[in-house]
């Protein structure tokens, strides 16, 4: 082998792959292989043969080989065709499955993961290669392991690209100067000659020369609104490490869409703007960037096999998707085309006995002291994996098997199902990051493994949806069922076992349990924790022993406690909350940071005794906000709310803040396809006019009035979640700013 490095990039390129990797020296090289996919064909003897008759005039080559076939485990007959040209594979693939008759296989792959999956390499490997003069990669050999925990990473050097000020969707009209940041220094670039900024922007491309730009809106906005100008002023920015040409062109660029995810509501998607020999990460479009950084990402490309650059951009579903697709390719299982599976029939009384999901125990409201809760290790995952539920395994005829707890199913004995086998080894290795992470007294490395981990456990929570799901690859929503059902038993396991050992119920929701103890301790905590582990069969871990625990009351039932809404402070004073305005995306920044600054003032607080005693100045910090609420000191970006629309804006028939936002904008010119985001400013809320009451916040200047009350209510409404259970709801507290506001 004549050189070494990182497998950095791969596309398709003509009638092959595109592979650019990092040498050891930190130079980027490109390199090409031809490449010629196959798919599988099954069917009578003449539906092939008309199936053949048709993808004739496409450069294709036919042989019978046999396959595993999925639900049965068995080898079965198949034609594997392989389409020599590449670029003619999908076309090749469509006109077989016209015919009728036809079934096809291992077809639909992106090719860049299907090149992945034949070539055994991935994103990040660690390379060994030998090419030709010409540039043609001859040999590549792998000296990597996607599971390997501490793996070599080259040192990818970073440019950010964003607009400088709030974080404003600049295609809704704000406006802003470029800020470019590269090893430690920003610089801002004047926007007023379009020509001298493009030309100061190529200097600092050519300089820096990064491996990753990271920007902000830069699939929206930032990157089409440079290439418009690049265009007007004909200077061309070197994005691409090598200029594109009709040999050697970009990566395919992918197109805005929005699409239907759970329910009505519609998610939206970018464009998505690929550079060729570098990243380009837009912050704004990517999920598992913004869950985990760049070392989650990473992690997650090594193992699905995407491309980083894709993998920013897609869900971490089709992550999922692709690490099982992945695995069953090894295997030679034929993986079906378009495949659905349909829910079985079940009588009434069966479907309310299958479908009633986790389990939940509703928490007392209130202030609780000497709380521990305790959660199980990837409860769902685990349960697939340890008790062998994957769609065929499910009631199959093969043996008695083991029966399913409450729903008369059974798991197979006999052969281990493929979802098991997909998920224990991830399973395994969040536990060592985890692990990794915890004995660590290095930061860098805690936020390593941490990231990594956090990364892992996204995947596994997104298998246990995708296997209830019809159209996933592996999905059956019986064995969807199979794992609630579990779940409950072992549930209700946990608190047996507590309740036995002197301790009593507060809350239980799904996979984690919250027991209560006067005086209770880190040991006899942890001796519990290992007692229930033992008694199920899956770790649980003490998650923490808390100091104060506040659960408030649902607002249309204020005598009912909220499953997975709560805060509390642990006794190591690390503050955790789910479910209220802080953590919620819709909430203005102002209050969640109001929210903030008072439990930051109750987090001292080492027991409930103390916690009353520090009420006082946690009113006093509301006062203060409030203040300057009412003073019109808050920024309109601290303000505003964040809403998806749904539709496109015409089609709104009600005229609420969503519509008028959306049909605002439109006004102006700009059109919000369904499932984007508009960030908005209540101006008369409570106004009889439906267009004055929220204005988009790009058109929001610092001197614009709000809707004073409007805010003065959603703050006080979050205030009063933590403050309520110490005798200062959100009604009480209105009183007092009344009060107040009369007084002065």
């Amino acid at each position: 082998m004549t050189d070494r490095g990182w497998l950095f990039d791969l596309y398709p390129d003509g009638q092959g792959m595109r592979l650019w990797f990092l040498r050891e020296t930190g130079s980027a090289v490109s390199l090409w292989e031809p490449y010629a996919p196959t798919f599988y064909v099954r069917g009578t003897r003449a539906a092939i043969d008309r199936a053949l008759a048709r993808i004739r005039r496409f450069p294709v080559e036919a042989a019978p080989v046999e396959r595993i076939e999925f639900w049965t485990e068995e080898l079965v007959p198949v034609l594997e065709v392989r389409v020599r040209d590449l670029r003619q594979y999908s076309r090749a693939v469509s006109a077989a499955g016209a015919e009728e008759g036809i079934e096809l296989f291992t077809c639909d792959i992106p090719l860049p993961q299907r090149y992945a999956y034949d070539r055994g390499v991935f994103p990040l490997a660690y390379c060994s290669w030998d090419t030709t003069p010409d540039g043609t990669l001859r040999a590549i050999e792998v000296n990597d392991d996607p599971w390997a925990l501490d793996y070599p990473l080259p040192p990818l050097s970073v440019m950010e690209l964003k607009l400088e000020g709030e974080a404003v969707n600049p295609r809704h009209g704000w406006r802003g100067r470029l800020e470019a940041t590269f090893d430690g220094e920003t610089r801002l670039l004047e926007g007023s000659d379009p020509h001298l900024l493009l030309e100061t922007l190529a200097g600092i491309l050519r300089k820096a020369d990064p491996d990753v730009i990271l920007t902000q809106w830069g699939d929206s906005w930032l990157l089409p609104e440079l290439d418009r100008l690049e265009r007007r002023c004909r200077i061309a920015l070197p994005w691409h490490r090598n200029p594109p040409s009709a040999d050697q062109p970009p990566p395919p660029a992918d197109r805005a869409r929005s699409y239907f995810s759970y329910g009505p509501a519609l998610a939206g998607r970018e464009a998505a703007r690929f550079l060729s020999g570098r990243w380009h990460i837009d912050a704004r479009n990517t999920f598992i960037f913004r869950e985990s950084g760049l070392e989650g990402l990473v992690e997650i490309a090594r193992l699905s096999r995407i491309p980083v650059q894709q993998l920013a951009r897609t869900s971490i579903g089709t992550a999922m998707s692709s690490i099982e697709l992945l695995r069953a390719h090894q295997e030679g299982i034929l993986i079906h085309w378009r495949k659905q599976e349909a829910e079985e029939f079940k009588a009434a009384e069966d479907l309310l006995t299958t479908d009633k999901g986790g389990l939940v125990f509703l928490p007392p409201t209130g202030v609780h002291g000497d709380v521990a809760e305790l959660d199980f290790a990837s409860l769902y995952p685990t349960i697939m994996a340890k008790f062998n539920v994957s769609p065929e395994t499910l009631d199959c005829p093969c043996c008695p098997g083991r029966n399913v707890p409450e729903i008369g199913r059974r798991t197979c004995a006999r052969r281990r199902g493929l979802i098991p086998r997909v998920l224990s080894p991830l399973i395994e290795k969040r536990a060592r990051y985890k692990s990794m992470r915890n004995e660590t007294a290095d930061p860098a490395l805690r936020r390593r493994w941490d990231r990594r981990q956090n990364a892992l456990k996204w995947i596994l929570v997104t298998s246990f949806g995708y296997l209830g799901y019809k159209n996933a690859r592996f999905g059956r929503i019986e064995a969807h069922e199979a794992v609630t059902a579990y779940g409950r038993e072992l549930l209700l396991q946990a608190k047996e076992t507590a309740e036995a050992a002197g301790f009593s119920l507060l809350h239980a929701i799904v996979d984690s349990i919250w027991i209560r103890k006067p005086g209770i301790t880190e040991r006899e905590t942890q001796a519990l924790a290992e007692d229930i582990s033992r008694r199920t069969g899956i770790a649980v871990a003490v998650e923490g022993i808390y100091r104060w625990l506040i659960f408030p009351p649902s607002r249309t039932r204020p005598d009912l406690g909220v499953p997975n809404r709560y805060a509390g402070v642990f006794r190591d004073g690390t503050i955790k909350v789910r479910g209220l305005e802080l953590r919620r995306r819709d909430t203005p920044r102002f209050v969640a940071e109001t929210q903030e600054a008072i439990l930051a003032v109750l987090a001292r607080a080492g027991s409930l005794k103390e916690l009353g005693d520090l009420l006082p100045e946690a009113l006093s910090v509301l006062d203060t906000r409030v203040q300057d609420l009412l003073d019109g000191r808050i920024a309109p970006a601290a303000l505003a709310v964040t809403k998806q629309v749904s539709q496109d804006p015409e089609a709104y028939t009600r005229a609420c803040d969503t519509a008028v936002a959306a049909q605002s904008l439109l006004a102006r010119g700009i059109r919000l396809a369904p499932g984007e985001n508009v960030q908005m400013v209540y101006s008369t809320a409570g106004g009889r006019d439906p267009a004055s009451r929220v204005r988009p916040l790009a058109f929001s200047s610092h001197d614009f009035s709000c809707d004073t009350e409007k805010y003065l209510d959603l703050t006080l409404r979050a205030a009063g979640a933590i403050l309520g259970p110490l005798g200062w709801d959100a009604s009480r507290l209105a009183e007092a700013v009344l009060r107040e506001r009369r007084n002065h």
